[in-house]
C-alpha cells in the first residue's frame, strides 16, 4: 500500500484546518445582523407593542387575529398573483433576450445596453415616473390624443394590479435576461455544431439544446423571481400606496401598514414570519424538486 508523504501529509492538514477560521467573521456577522434580529421577529409575533410603549405578551392571539383578517387573506392572494404572473412574463422574455444578447454581433450589444437601462433607475424613481405617465389628467392620455389611453390607470380597481404587474416585469426583466445571458454563454458550441450536422433547425436547438442546458438557470432565477416578489415594496407603495380599495396591497405593504401606520407591530411582525416562512419554502422546494445545488457551467461557450 502507498503512503502519501509527511510532507503532502501536512500540507493537507494545514488546509482543512487553519483555513476554517477565516469564516468566523463572515458567520458573526451573519448571526449578529440576520439569525438573532430573526429571532426577536419571531418573538414579537407573539407579543403586542404600539412600536413606542412596553411589549405585552399576547400569545397566538396576533396570529390568529392577523390570518382571519380578510385584509391578510386579500394581501395573500394579490401576492400569490403577483408572483405567478410576474413569473409567467419575465421567464420567457428574460430567455429570450438573454439568448439574443447571448451572441457576440455590436448592434447587439448596443441593444442590450438599451434594454439595461430600467436598472439603473431605483424602483421608487420607477414608481414615481410611471405614476406621472398614468395620471389621467395630465400623463400621456393627453400627450397622444388618444381616447383609449384614457384611462385612470392605477385609480381603477380593475386596472391597477395589472398595470402594476406589468410595471414590475418590464422593471426586472432585464436583471434576469442577464442571468440568461450568462448561461447561454456556458453552453458549449460543439452542441450546436453536432445539432446542425444532424439537421436540427433552429427552433429545434432551442428546445433540445438550450432549455435542457439552462435547466439549472432556469430553476436559480426562477428562485429569484418568485422569492424576489415578497419583497416588492417601494414600487407599489409610491405608485398605488396599496390602492384603490386594497387592489394592490400585497404582503410586504400589508406588513408596513400594519406596523407604521395602524401602529400594530405584532401583526406586523406575523406578517413578516409569514413571508419568511414562504420564501424559504420556495427556496427550498425548488432547489428539492429540480435537484439543482447550484448552477453548472461548462468549459467551452458560444
Amino acid at each position: 500500500m502507498n503512503k502519501k508523504p509527511r510532507n503532502e501529509t501536512r500540507v493537507a492538514s494545514k488546509a482543512n484546518g487553519p483555513s476554517g477560521w477565516f469564516a468566523l467573521p463572515a458567520m458573526a456577522f451573519f448571526i449578529f445582523f440576520a439569525i438573532i434580529p430573526l429571532i426577536g421577529v419571531v418573538f414579537l409575533s407573539f407579543m403586542s407593542w404600539d412600536g413606542l410603549g412596553t411589549p405585552s405578551w399576547a400569545g397566538m392571539h396576533n396570529w390568529a387575529v392577523t390570518l382571519s383578517d380578510p385584509l391578510t387573506i386579500n394581501a395573500i392572494k394579490l401576492t400569490i398573483i403577483v408572483m405567478v404572473v410576474t413569473w409567467l412574463i419575465q421567464t420567457p422574455m428574460s430567455l429570450l433576450l438573454g439568448i439574443f444578447m447571448a451572441k457576440k454581433q455590436r448592434y447587439r450589444e448596443f441593444l442590450s445596453v438599451l434594454y439595461f437601462l430600467p436598472l439603473l433607475f431605483s424602483s421608487a424613481a420607477l414608481g414615481i415616473a410611471f405614476k406621472a405617465l398614468l395620471d389621467p389628467n395630465f400623463g400621456m392620455s393627453n400627450a397622444f390624443g388618444i381616447s383609449w389611453l384614457r384611462q385612470d390607470w392605477i385609480g381603477d380597481a380593475k386596472l391597477a394590479l395589472p398595470v402594476t404587474i406589468l410595471i414590475i416585469a418590464w422593471a426586472f426583466i432585464p436583471f434576469h435576461s442577464l442571468i440568461y445571458q450568462g448561461g447561454v454563454r456556458q453552453i458549449p458550441a460543439m452542441l450546436y455544431e453536432a445539432a446542425e450536422l444532424d439537421g436540427a433547425s433552429k427552433w429545434q436547438q432551442f428546445w433540445h439544446v438550450t432549455i435542457p442546458q439552462l435547466k439549472y438557470t432556469i430553476v436559480t432565477d426562477s428562485t429569484l423571481q418568485l422569492v424576489g416578489a415578497l419583497t416588492y415594496f417601494d414600487l407599489i407603495y409610491v405608485l398605488t400606496g396599496g390602492g384603490p380599495g386594497g387592489a394592490t396591497r400585497i404582503l410586504p405593504l400589508h406588513m408596513y401598514l400594519l406596523g407604521f401606520k395602524s401602529f400594530n407591530m405584532g401583526q406586523a411582525t406575523v406578517v413578516g414570519t409569514l413571508l419568511l416562512a414562504v420564501g424559504l419554502a420556495l427556496s427550498l422546494g425548488l432547489n428539492k424538486l429540480s435537484g439543482a445545488t447550484r448552477m453548472e457551467s461548462q468549459a467551452q461557450g458560444l
